[in-house]
């Protein structure tokens, strides 16, 4: 029926226009804190204020990321809440249009925008993050140690302003704390080569690795074999850890190697599974966040208090904010299947925004 495309196409593109500006709002905010907030962290640092805008701008589009559940849930309550008190809604109903076909377009459009967002927006704010966190780590955190994992091993950067070395290990166990197959290049102040080891294993102590069966090189290459090797470090196990990239800066579409990779150089991959799975389960979040707007926006007509409305929507966004927090940490520590905790909060938003639009319409 041409009418009902044409209302179809209506209901999307004014879904879409209250989204988008929910979502811009969200943005100039949070970029206004954030500017303020890296000002206070870089405070003393030496850190210029074009430097601090623009690791406010690497660091936005993953805000935005995180922030959009929230804007689909309250760009649809303020489209929903603007058609039912322009009696829109009313007509459309009268016209036997059902709440479900209704809801159709919105559903459609917020489902496109999680498989966008998923698929392309990801990527893109991946790589800005990834440059935002090397930017913190120089400017703010100070740090020198970096760790990456690859399908050929572990790589492992540590020192500080007098020396540096790159550890390489095809096997790792413990957690990062025990190397097998190790290769360190050493390097002084200014990146110049200042030797080579290679061990058997190492292991990692206080303050120290113990590098076991280790040739050791100078630069001219002349090598001296110890069977116990001590080099001095300043990282701990959970550096170790910490020192992996967050989840926010890898891309959607890499995450499933870096997993394979991190598995297999025997590292726990948990929280890149979790995060993935999450990914996955974002339309459907998406979609769940439309059915709680509606359940809360159609009784606007019938009862009146945008206000109330729009604080009762809110709450409820924070509750699933909350409850998925939640279920990430369970997944994390492994009390929960990975794969439960990653989709659960868009499953029970599905399942409360549908019981609303039951009891409202049928019930």
């Amino acid at each position: 029926m041409s009418w009902s495309w044409t209302l179809y196409r209506y209901l999307a593109v004014q879904f879409l226009l209250g989204v988008a500006v929910v979502y811009s709002a969200f943005l100039v905010l949070a970029f206004s804190i954030d500017v303020v907030n890296l000002l206070n962290r870089t405070a003393g640092h030496d850190v210029t204020t074009s430097v601090v805008v623009g690791m406010a701008i690497l660091q936005l589009p993953d805000l935005g990321q995180k922030m959009l559940p929230f804007a689909i849930l309250l760009g649809g309550v303020f489209t929903f809440a603007r058609l039912s008190r322009s009696q829109e809604l009313v007509a459309t109903r009268a016209a036997g249009v059902s709440v479900w076909d209704f809801l159709l377009p919105p559903l459609a459009v917020a489902v496109a925008i999680g498989i966008f967002t998923v698929t392309v927006f990801t990527p893109i704010s991946a790589r800005m993050f990834a440059e935002f966190a090397g930017l913190e780590a120089r400017h703010v955190k100070g740090e020198a140690s970096q760790l990456s994992v690859s399908q050929n091993g572990l790589w492992l950067r540590q020192g500080d302003e007098n020396k540096q070395s790159v550890i390489h290990a095809l096997r790792v166990a413990d957690q990062g704390q025990h190397l097998e197959d190790v290769i360190v290049f050493l390097y002084s102040a200014n990146d110049h080569f200042t030797g080579r080891i290679d061990a058997k294993s190492g292991r990692l102590q206080d303050r120290a690795w113990l590098l076991q069966d280790a040739w050791v090189s100078d630069t001219n290459g002349r090598p001296t074999h110890h069977d116990n090797f001590t080099l001095d470090t300043t990282l701990t196990p959970e550096q170790i850890q910490e020192s992996f990239a967050s989840p926010d800066t890898l891309s959607f579409w890499d995450l499933p190697g870096f997993i394979r990779a991190a598995q297999a150089a025997g590292f726990s991959a948990t929280r890149y599974q979790l995060y993935l799975y999450t990914l996955y389960a974002l339309p459907a979040l998406f979609a769940a966040m439309v059915l709680m707007a509606a359940s809360f926006s159609l009784r606007i007509s019938r009862e009146g208090g945008v206000a109330k409305v729009i604080l009762f929507s809110a709450a409820c966004g924070f509750a699933v904010y909350f409850f998925s927090d939640l279920t990430r940490v369970l997944g994390q520590s492994g009390a929960v299947p990975v794969l439960l905790a990653a989709t659960a909060p868009a499953v029970a938003a599905i399942l409360i925004g549908m019981t609303l639009l039951f009891n409202q319409e049928d019930g």
